[in-house]
């Protein structure tokens, strides 16, 4: 099933759309975020390395959160370059730490009016079924829009407990 992001209010977006599917099996999590709109109005990170790279959510980036089981989450960061990061948390942005996983394979389709990016991240051996979805979409003007599946607090962050608004099987 396709979801609807949704750009924070305080977010400008200029009809851009954002859809995001997520399925899981066994131990991975496949994510597939379609843009639509005016896609040439985005800047796109140059294409890189497949290599672990921190900051990617500075610019644009699609984004996957989720939750364990001991009460903490992982956090996976997607570039349209190819560049990737994951990371592990203790809990609300407590503990942050690297998370030694293999890294995803992204392939990024574009056509008129349309950007996808799907991914394969390997998730935590206590993985639970909460998971936030995200992007940061960041414009050739400079503007950032911050998309989720929910926004619970005034300003964006997706790491609030409540941002993790889908449970996947």
């Amino acid at each position: 099933m396709r979801l609807p992001l949704i750009p924070h209010p305080t977010s400008r977006h200029d009809g851009l759309t954002l859809e995001v599917e997520a399925r899981r099996a066994g131990g991975r999590l496949s994510l597939d975020y379609t843009l639509s709109g005016a896609v040439e109005t985005v800047l796109w990170p140059r294409a890189a390395a497949r290599v672990r790279t921190d900051d990617l959510w500075r610019a644009t980036c699609f984004e996957a959160f989720v939750r364990t089981t001991d009460g903490g989450y992982a956090e996976y960061n997607l570039s349209p370059s190819g560049a990737w990061a994951a990371y592990r948390f203790d809990g609300y942005r407590q503990g942050v730490r690297a998370f030694d996983v293999t890294a995803p394979f992204i392939v990024t389709r574009t056509a008129p009016g349309r950007f996808a990016l799907t991914a394969d991240v390997a998730l935590p051996e206590d993985a639970g079924e909460g998971v936030g979805l995200t992007a940061v979409i960041q414009r050739f003007d400079g503007t950032i829009a911050y998309w989720a599946l929910a926004h619970p607090s005034d300003k964006p962050d997706f790491h609030h407990p409540d941002s993790f608004a889908l449970e996947v099987k």
